[in-house]
């Protein structure tokens, strides 16, 4: 870089307009600057870039529970399954209990294509501990179940919980897996909702953090850890952040996988829907009410959610201001090519510059993507069908890309939202905080010691696995039509990107990622020949011939 480019850079950094310019103008004036080389990487498989879909409150039966049939009733999108040989923990296993318990839930129910629309089911930390039970699963729908005020029947009732869809309605998904691989043992690291989620899937740990002293404190939020310091339980805003709204916000103290990238000079970011606060809708909206109307439900929804924005809450990726990246190509970068100047956007960006960094030889190693509310699949606000289309959106972009030959996709998902879910892995981190913890009666979750928090200590609010979620794995380097068994969780994305980019580096300081489960058997390296591309239809989930390349 020049010292004119150099001064332009300082100026621009500087200066107080910042935030104000336009996405496009910003970056026009940037791309001026010269590009900085992303550095050559070494992975231990083919695989050199993975994108982690993480879509929202979903469990493993509510969307797999009768994988690979499906009913296919006329007028519905149709699976069939092209091997009846498919082993899978679904809803088949289930035994029907000779002498049922009187609360006991009623029987899981198939949702059609035309109740794509539910509500939001209960799904705290402890609420989701009453529901398993002590294992015996079955205390889903008085503990969990929240009924649709507008439906009749079941989903007008707490048996609403129990309900699951199949192939004729969450299409595309039955299709990916079919092509590639998935695994029916995989499971949140600890009960409870989004947040603990999103800080799992980038941390492996949620204890250890701050509360603003101004903001009301909540017991179902932040649980006390029994080492003078804190455990995230619930949902709550990270400080800072310009859209943050919540009465109680918060900030993480321990590192996360970005720290270690950032360490070895490798690409990363955070890509989430509405992130961009300079951008304008279609329907006008903009800054942090950006907002986008579902063709389904008719709704209007925030594109962009604080609490499921993973990177905010720590202090070496906070970006509060939702600051602009320099330019497209230093998407991915934590600093400039001079060494020394932070990139402004701390490696978090909105979703569609993905689109533009791919579109432009600018694909990060690993990218964490979040859809924009009305399309991240969690009830009440999303729904399966506008999930639809954001996945096979983000899926025929990239099998279009020549980056596609090294690329692994995984979808999953930040919680269960307390849909019922029939299998539970044991408990292998106990807690016991006499208020929140109800496993194994109350103050009791597990009967192990419980696990270390980030100063290393045992700390109470860790207790898990919690509920079993899916979780695929796209990629041609993907085991084909296969059913993987390994117990795994979300600290295990965490332990393949160490594993692959970062010599099995582990983050330390209580973190789950040294323990999580290794999610290779979804994988074969030794395939002579790459699985072929998939290309779907948005609306039905269909195969198609290839699409255009438009994002």
């Amino acid at each position: 870089m020049d010292e004119i480019s150099r001064k332009k850079l300082r100026l621009v950094l500087s200066s107080g307009f910042f935030s104000l310019l336009s996405a496009p103008h910003f970056l026009a004036v940037a791309e001026e600057l010269s590009p900085q080389a992303f550095p050559t990487v070494k992975t231990i498989t083919p695989i050199q870039h993975l994108v982690i879909i993480y879509d929202e409150n979903v469990s493993f039966d509510h969307y797999f529970g009768t994988y690979p049939q499906a009913l296919n009733p006329p007028g519905s999108p149709r699976f069939t399954a092209r091997s009846s040989n498919i082993t899978i923990n679904g809803l088949r296993v289930v035994p029907v209990p000779t002498n049922p318990d009187p609360e006991a839930d009623p029987k899981p129910f198939r949702l059609d294509r035309s109740d794509a629309v539910t509500s939001d089911q209960a799904h705290a930390y402890g609420a989701e501990q009453k529901a398993f039970n002590e294992g015996r699963m079955n205390h889903f729908s008085r503990s969990l179940g929240n009924p649709s005020p507008q439906a009749s029947g079941p989903l007008g009732s707490s048996a609403a919980v129990m309900g699951y869809y199949d192939g004729n309605t969450v299409t595309a998904l039955w299709f990916y897996a079919q092509q590639y691989s998935m695994n029916d043992a995989a499971f949140t690291d600890t009960f409870g909702p989004s947040t603990p989620g999103a800080l799992e899937v980038v941390a492996g740990q949620t204890n250890g953090l701050e509360r603003d002293p101004q903001n009301k404190s909540d017991i179902s939020v932040t649980l006390p850890d029994g080492q003078g310091g804190w455990t995230l339980i619930g949902d709550t805003d990270p400080i800072g952040d310009v859209c943050s709204h919540s009465a109680l916000k918060v900030r993480m103290k321990g590192p996360h996988v970005g720290d270690l990238l950032d360490q070895q000079q490798i690409t990363w970011g955070s890509f989430m829907g509405g992130f961009d606060l300079t951008r304008t809708n279609p329907n006008g909206s903009t800054g942090c009410q950006r907002s986008t109307r579902s063709p389904v439900s008719g709704k209007t929804i925030r594109d962009y959610v604080p609490h499921h924005s993973w990177f905010q809450y720590y202090a070496s990726s906070a970006n509060p201001t939702h600051a602009r990246p320099v330019s497209l190509n230093t998407i991915g970068q934590g600093i400039l090519e001079d060494g020394n100047t932070p990139e402004p956007a701390h490696h978090q960006y909105d979703l569609e510059d993905f689109f533009s960094a791919v579109e432009t030889g600018h694909f990060p190693a690993v990218s964490y993507l979040k859809a924009p509310a009305s399309q991240n699949g969690h009830a009440g606000y999303s729904n399966p069908l506008d999930e639809q289309h954001f996945l096979v959106r983000i899926m025929n972009f990239l099998q279009r890309r020549k980056e596609w030959a090294n690329t692994a996709v995984i979808i999953t998902y930040d919680d269960s939202d307390g849909w019922y879910d029939h299998a539970m892995n044991p408990t292998t981190h106990a807690s016991y905080d006499p208020q929140a913890d109800h496993l194994n009666g109350p103050g009791r979750c597990g009967t192990t010691p419980p696990p270390l928090g980030i100063e290393g200590k045992p700390v109470n609010g860790r207790c898990g696995p919690g509920p079993r979620i899916p979780f695929l794995l796209l990629s041609p380097w993907a085991r084909a039509n296969a059913i993987d068994h390994t117990p795994i969780s979300q600290a295990s994305i965490v332990r393949f990107i160490e594993d692959n980019w970062l010599q099995g580096k582990r983050l330390g300081r209580g973190s789950f990622d040294a323990e999580a489960g290794n999610i290779e058997n979804l994988f074969d390296f030794q395939r002579k020949s790459p699985l072929p591309p998939l290309f779907l239809d948005p609306e039905s989930g269909l195969p198609v011939p290839s699409p255009e390349a438009t994002p």
